[in-house]
């Protein structure tokens, strides 16, 4: 397949010290700046698949955007590249982990800017794959300054919402910190706790620390594209995905993981508790996938929800059996700058 060559960066005059800058004919100071690509979007829209044809088409290598792909032994269950799809394109951050870790943003971030350097080094493009948004988010805008841990509150505000549900919590963040609620689905009892612990041991709320972040700086170049379709055909994709799934050995592989510890971010993958329930003889198998298509939905709304926020984000709407050959082409040439 013939690669297209992402333009040699046009490089920008800018001010920066003697030891940043190389002087060219004409006298001039250029700087190259490091290229990054995102491909994002909802679950189940064919990231996956139109990422491998862009990445042979850009010399790049994929770098996982996805908190639950990071799991060693959920590979049904998350719908990680295929080994024949990681043959074609050599992929990053997938099964680093055990399912019984716990792993976070800020282990993330390091470690996703580390394989970027090495693909920088050796001349290839990084492309960020993936629907997790505060993944991405990090790698683009930063971390900001973490707070210190505390297991007791953080064990208590668990307790709480175990007894008087997220809702409850949810209302009580609202009342201290609006804008962190705002950004934070009600369902979403993990980030609700987190920012109601930085509150309580702070006494700032957590929106008002994130504005400290610090992103990338200006020698990355960052495209972004964003994959979206109309919402009846997302929903039939993730359907057909989730029935996919159970073809390809997805209780097998629940029953594996329910054997052992889970982390709880693993165990907030899609599908593990719809198939628990199934397991323990609560509901039909039908049901159970029933409400893993339901959930996989919502969760498809939630991602477009974040996303949408973001102007930086180039949308690409897909037609209805559009190949993902040709979905990479289209984003190539947009990178290339030909519309």
């Amino acid at each position: 397949m013939k690669q297209l060559r992402w333009r040699e960066s046009f490089p920008e005059k800018v001010s920066r010290p003697k030891s940043a800058r190389k002087r060219i004919s004409g006298g001039n100071f250029l700087v190259l700046k490091k290229k990054i690509i995102f491909l994002v979007g909802p679950t189940g829209i064919g990231k996956s698949a139109a990422a491998v044809n862009l990445a042979k088409k850009l010399n790049a290598e994929i770098i996982s955007c996805d908190s639950m792909q990071v799991y060693r032994g959920m590979d049904v269950i998350t719908s990680k590249a295929s080994l024949a799809q990681r043959r074609q394109v050599k992929h990053h951050l997938l099964d680093i982990v055990k399912p019984s870790e716990e792993y976070n943003v800020a282990r993330y971030r390091d470690e996703a800017l580390a394989a970027c350097e090495k693909l920088f080094k050796k001349g290839s493009l990084p492309l960020f794959v993936g629907g997790t948004g505060l993944y991405y988010s990090v790698i683009i805008d930063g971390l900001f300054p973490s707070a210190p841990e505390d297991k007791k509150i953080r064990a208590g505000l668990y307790r709480e919402a175990k007894a008087k549900g997220g809702a409850q919590l949810y209302k009580k963040l609202a009342k201290v910190d609006p804008i962190a609620a705002g950004r934070i689905h009600p369902n979403d009892t993990r980030r609700i706790i987190r920012a109601l612990e930085v509150f309580m041991l702070t006494g700032r709320p957590i929106s008002s620390l994130q504005k400290q972040r610090k992103g990338l700086g200006p020698e990355y170049e960052v495209k972004v594209f964003g994959l979206n379709t109309k919402r009846e055909l997302l929903y039939k994709k993730i359907d057909a995905r989730v029935e996919k799934m159970f073809r390809l050995g997805l209780i097998g592989e629940v029953k594996r993981l329910l054997k052992g510890k889970l982390s709880k971010t693993a165990s907030c993958a899609i599908g593990i508790k719809q198939l628990k329930e199934y397991l323990r003889g609560n509901c039909s198998l039908e049901e159970a996938r029933r409400l893993m298509q339901q959930e996989s939905r919502r969760y498809a709304k939630r991602q477009l929800t974040w996303f949408r926020k973001d102007e930086r984000i180039k949308w690409v709407n897909i037609k209805e059996r559009e190949k993902p050959a040709a979905i990479a082409n289209r984003i190539a040439l947009l990178i290339m700058g030909i519309k």
